[in-house]
C-alpha cells in the first residue's frame, strides 16, 4: 500500500489492523516459546516501522484531500472567526449584539456593510451622519446592528459603532462592490434574507434599511400598528393595501417577529428556487400575491412615498420625510455623490428659521416657512426604472 492511494479512513483503519497484529504477537511471545533476544527486538522495530509509516502516509494523505486556507476551518466553527472569542461559553455572538442593541420591546434596527460601502467618505459615513443630523433619529442609533459581510466592513465598523456583527458566509467574497445582478450580487441578496430569518427566529422584530437609505425622521411614528410586514415601495400607487399595483423595494421593510412572518420569510428563500437568477425584491413582486401568504394569514403594507421616498418617487414634503432612499441608482460613486447633496438639502432645512406668528394680535395663524426642495437626483437621474 503506498501513501498516495491511502485515504485518512484507510488510514485509520489500518492503524486498527496493525494494533490488532501488535496485540496478537505479543499474545504469541507470552508461550511457552523460547526466543532468541534480538529476535524480539527485531520484530519490534518491525512493528515500529510499520506503524510509523502508516502515520507518515495518514499525514500525507490528510494534507492533499483537505485545503490548507483557514476559511475553511473557520466555516466548520459555528461562529466566524471575528467571533470567536465568544465560542468558549457556546453563545452565539450575535444573540449578544442583538440583546445589547434591543429596544425594550425587543425591536432593533438592522443593515448590512461591506468593504466597499464601508470605505471612508463613502456610504457608511452618510448613513450614520444622517443619524446625527436627522430630526429626532440620533437616539436610535442605539439599536442600530450593523451585519458585516467581511472583514473589512467589520474592523471598519467597530471603529464607528458599538453593535456590529460579522457574518461569514462560506465560499464568498462580498469584499468589494458587487455589480447588480451579478452572481455576487444575488448570493448577498439572499445571505440577506438568511440572516433577516435568522433574527425572527430569535424573537426579535426589526426594521431592516440599506445603508444607502438616510434616516431623517422618526418613521416609527407612520408605521401601520397591526401589520406583520411593512414595506417601502419604488412606485407607491396611492394605495397601501394594494398588493398588486404598488412595486415594493425590499431596502426598507418594519417586520414584526412571529409565526407568520418566520413562514413568510422562509417562504420568500425557498421561493428563489422557483425563479432563478432573480434577486430577492423581484421574487417578492413575484409571491406577494401567492395564495400561501393569505393562508398562513400574513397582513402586508406598503409604506407611503410621502414618508419613505427615494430618487424613484421623491417625498414632496420635507415637513413629513422620514426616510430617502439612493434607488433607481446605479453605481457606487453616483450614490455617493447624490447623497452628500441630499444631506446638505436637508441640513438647510433644518436651517430654516421657525415659521413665524402672524403680525396681527388677534390673529392664531402662522406664516409657514418656504418649503425647500430637494435638488437631487443629479449623477443618478435618467436611472429610473419606469
Amino acid at each position: 500500500m503506498t501513501s498516495k492511494s491511502l485515504t485518512p479512513v484507510a488510514a485509520l483503519v489500518s492503524v486498527t489492523v496493525v494494533g490488532n497484529n501488535t496485540t496478537i504477537s505479543n499474545k504469541a511471545s507470552s508461550a511457552p516459546k523460547h526466543h532468541h533476544h534480538h529476535g524480539f527486538v527485531k520484530r519490534i522495530l518491525r512493528i515500529a516501522l510499520v506503524f510509523l509509516g502508516v502515520i507518515l502516509a495518514t499525514l500525507l494523505s490528510f494534507i492533499s484531500v483537505f485545503p490548507h486556507d483557514r476559511s475553511y476551518y473557520d466555516a466548520l466553527s459555528p461562529f466566524s472567526a471575528a467571533n470567536s472569542q465568544a465560542s468558549g461559553n457556546n453563545v452565539d455572538p450575535l444573540d449578544t449584539v442583538l440583546r445589547n442593541a434591543s429596544m425594550k420591546n425587543k425591536t432593533i434596527i438592522v443593515t448590512t456593510l461591506n468593504d466597499a460601502w464601508a470605505e471612508p467618505n463613502s456610504i457608511f459615513d452618510l448613513f450614520l451622519e444622517s443619524f446625527r443630523i436627522g430630526n429626532n433619529t440620533k437616539r436610535l442609533l442605539k439599536h442600530l446592528v450593523v451585519i458585516c459581510l467581511d472583514q473589512k466592513a467589520y474592523a471598519r465598523c467597530l471603529a464607528l459603532h458599538p453593535h456590529c456583527y460579522q457574518l461569514y458566509t462560506q465560499g464568498a467574497n462580498f469584499t468589494s462592490e458587487a455589480a447588480f445582478m451579478s452572481s455576487d450580487y444575488l448570493h448577498m441578496m439572499w445571505r440577506r434574507i438568511q440572516i433577516l430569518t435568522s433574527i425572527l427566529e430569535k424573537g426579535y422584530s426589526f426594521v431592516f434599511t440599506d445603508t444607502d437609505i438616510m434616516w431623517l425622521r422618526d418613521p416609527f411614528q407612520q408605521f401601520f400598528p397591526n401589520a406583520d410586514f411593512q414595506i417601502a415601495c419604488d412606485y407607491f400607487r396611492g394605495d397601501s393595501y394594494d398588493v398588486n399595483s404598488n412595486l415594493p423595494n425590499g431596502g426598507f421593510t418594519y417586520v414584526i417577529s412571529n409565526q407568520r412572518t418566520i413562514k413568510f420569510y422562509n417562504f420568500w428563500h425557498f421561493s428563489r428556487k422557483a425563479y432563478p437568477n432573480n434577486h430577492d425584491q423581484d421574487v417578492l413582486n413575484k409571491i406577494k400575491s401567492d395564495p400561501f401568504i393569505s393562508s398562513i394569514g400574513l397582513k402586508m403594507m406598503f409604506l407611503d412615498t410621502k414618508y419613505f421616498g427615494g430618487f424613484c418617487q421623491p417625498s414632496k414634503d420635507f415637513n413629513l420625510v422620514c426616510t430617502m432612499h439612493a434607488n433607481c441608482c446605479v453605481g457606487l460613486d453616483n450614490k455617493v455623490n447624490d447623497l452628500k447633496i441630499l444631506l446638505q438639502d436637508w441640513r438647510n432645512y433644518m436651517a430654516l428659521p421657525p415659521p413665524s406668528s402672524s403680525t396681527s394680535p388677534n390673529s392664531n395663524t402662522t406664516t409657514p416657512r418656504t418649503m425647500p426642495s430637494w435638488t437631487v437626483p443629479q449623477n443618478c437621474r435618467g436611472r429610473h426604472l419606469l
